[in-house]
């Protein structure tokens, strides 16, 4: 199948071809003749299956084939939940609408709001958005959406892991129409809180789901080495860099302090590193993401603000320094690298305190890694036993019936309480009066 299967405009089929695309993927000849037909979509597919273009397309051939709903309104509006995955998609968009006379912009936190406005103010026939901030214009009247005939939501999952779904359901009542069409991709429809969003935002949408986010990428070799305390990682990491030459590498670590520690250290052993972390402000954010790129550094250590749809082809290690706390970012981590058809390695430095979530992703890929070693540097940590298993309160009045006759017979009589009943005569006025107490005897002078 090709592009031109579709009946795509002639614009798009040279623009297609100028970037160097011809086949579409799996997630693309499944969504594009949906999405196309004016349908709503709900899909899944796992990284790097080039499902950034399953939706730019269709929203590019809405907006040339048919007739704007509102002159000032954006016609489309595309969500995704990182600045760093918005650019991406951004870059993408801008290569799309060049040379027509639709316009782009993006609306991203970290930059500036009052720019953002007069952006908005210029009737863009795009928006490319970050939740939070969208809203923020959408509460200040910098915005309006009752004109907005196509709604997409990239990483949905993430959005909602992020905690954006006040400002989505905002978002969704400011364009809520009947001529609307929404699409929204996520990692996974196997989400709680994707078909609680999905049954709001979406009319009786169309399904479909391209390999599993567990499923195994045959493109990555996947290491993982045991690791005793963080020196002990650091020496292998060092050894690892050391042993095999690779294009450029991507460090992942659990927080920005992390990031910026092992970013120095290694720059002192020589490598060309950055740094990335989420604390940066977006125009730094932006320079270090473009540099690296570019080439221009060969590691990036950063925490999981690029591990999401970042197409970085020249990545060809990617090392979890530390494991991520969710099961599913690994397979985002891991999936910088081998893409478009290219070969990759993943390896996972495993300490103690790295046990439990690396548990979590061999439970999620349903995969048991095996362990490997450099010699000189092999681990005594070999893993932490399992807690046990909390005893069911099915069996504990059992257990509890049966330990309490011991302790019962055992246990000590009580002191006899002590009686604080009258019994002897108390002097009232001139009469000397005795109270009896009850089921005393009678003595032999009062018998």
């Amino acid at each position: 199948m090709q592009f031109s299967d579709f009946s795509l405009d002639k614009r798009l089929l040279q623009s297609l071809e100028h970037m160097g695309f011809d086949t579409p993927t799996e997630i693309q000849q499944e969504a594009l003749p949906i999405a196309l037909t004016g349908k709503d979509l709900m899909a899944s597919s796992k990284t790097g299956s080039g499902k950034t273009l399953a939706f730019l397309l269709p929203a590019m051939q809405r907006i040339i084939r048919t007739k704007a709903l509102s002159k000032k309104d954006p016609r489309v509006l595309i969500l995704l939940p990182t600045r760093e995955l918005a650019n991406q998609v951004y870059g993408q968009l801008r290569l799309l609408v060049a040379n027509t006379q639709y316009k782009a912009i993006s609306i991203l936190g970290g930059e500036n709001f009052n720019d953002q406005a007069k952006a908005l103010a210029r009737d863009p026939h795009f928006v490319v958005a970050t939740p939070g901030r969208l809203a923020d214009h959408l509460s200040q009247n910098y915005l309006y959406l009752n004109g907005l005939e196509l709604l997409i939501l990239d990483e949905a999952d993430r959005m909602l892991d992020l905690g954006f779904e006040p400002q989505l359901k905002a978002i969704n009542a400011a364009a809520d129409h009947k001529r609307r069409q929404t699409l929204m991709f996520s990692a996974t429809l196997d989400h709680e809180q994707i078909n609680d969003i999905a049954a709001e935002l979406l009319k009786n949408p169309e399904h479909v789901a391209i390999g599993q986010a567990n499923t195994e990428h045959k493109d990555i070799t996947q290491q993982v080495y045991l690791c005793d305390h963080l020196d002990h990682k650091e020496a292998i990491l060092n050894k690892l860099l050391s042993q095999k030459e690779h294009k450029q590498v991507i460090i992942f670590t659990a927080t920005r302090q992390d990031t910026d520690r092992l970013a120095k250290k290694l720059a002192e052993d020589g490598y060309q590193t950055a740094a990335l972390s989420g604390e940066l402000k977006q125009n730094a954010r932006n320079q270090i993401m473009d540099d690296f790129s570019r080439g221009q550094q060969q590691i990036l250590v950063t925490t999981d603000v690029a591990s999401r749809g970042l197409d970085l082809v020249n990545v060809s290690l990617v090392i979890n320094f530390d494991m991520p706390k969710f099961a599913e970012e690994y397979v985002h981590r891991i999936g910088r690298t081998g893409r478009a058809g290219a070969k990759g390695d993943a390896i996972s430095l495993v300490g103690p305190k790295d046990w439990q979530s690396f548990k979590k992703v061999q439970l999620f890929l349903r995969k048991t890694f095996d362990f490997s070693h450099i010699e000189g540097l092999e681990a005594k940590f070999s893993g932490l036993k399992d807690k046990p298993k909390a005893k069911t309160q099915k069996n504990q009045p059992k257990k509890s019936h049966h330990k309490a006759r011991p302790v019962k017979q055992n246990k000590a009589k009580p002191k006899p309480k002590r009686d604080k009943r009258f019994i002897t005569g108390i002097d009232v006025g001139d009469a000397p009066m005795k109270r009896k107490p009850k089921g005393l005897p009678l003595n032999d002078d009062e018998g």
